[in-house]
């Protein structure tokens, strides 16, 4: 495995010439699917943006990281909530169910050493806060952003670059 020197530049083209949507067309009708199905209105918008954002952060994505920290900002979110996604569990900007989405984003992504990743009390949490389409909405909110993981760790777009055409 080859391993960068923390101090080497970071190229600023994608590693794969190619946009992947304009080599597989039949994306851009799952990419539009999977954003109607997030933007049904049942979780308020500020926090699927917060729960993709804590998940491009810990997939270690900056294409992702960037992108929806961008969005949030242009959807007028502060500072500070943005800056303490990384740090969620102490910081005291987010409400309890911004909370329960973060914490069920980070059972999700990362593995867990007692076992199950989502146990019965996080769910229990997490449905008290969200009603059945709300909870549905957040997990796919959550797979969202892992469809498209793949696509940011592997193809390696140019973080900051247009949503719609970061290969330019």
């Amino acid at each position: 495995m080859e391993t960068r020197s923390i101090t080497a530049e970071i190229p600023m083209t994608p590693r794969m010439p190619e946009d992947p949507a304009e080599l597989v067309p039949e994306l851009a009708q799952v990419s539009a699917a999977l954003f109607r199905a997030t933007g049904n209105g049942s979780v308020p918008r500020s926090t699927i943006g917060l729960v993709q954002l804590r998940a491009g952060q810990i997939v270690g994505s900056t294409y992702l990281t960037v992108l929806h920290t961008g969005f949030l900002r242009k959807a007028g979110e502060p500072e500070e909530r943005i800056t303490s996604v990384a740090s969620w569990q102490d910081s005291p900007y987010f409400t309890a169910a911004e909370r329960a989405a973060l914490a069920l984003t980070e059972a999700v992504l990362q593995p867990s050493a007692a076992g199950e990743r989502v146990p019965d009390g996080l769910y229990a949490q997490a449905a008290g806060h969200y009603t059945g389409k709300a909870l549905a909405t957040l997990m796919f909110a959550i797979g969202q952003v892992n469809f498209f993981v793949p696509i940011a760790l592997i193809a390696k777009p140019v973080p900051g670059r247009s949503f719609t055409d970061p290969w330019k």
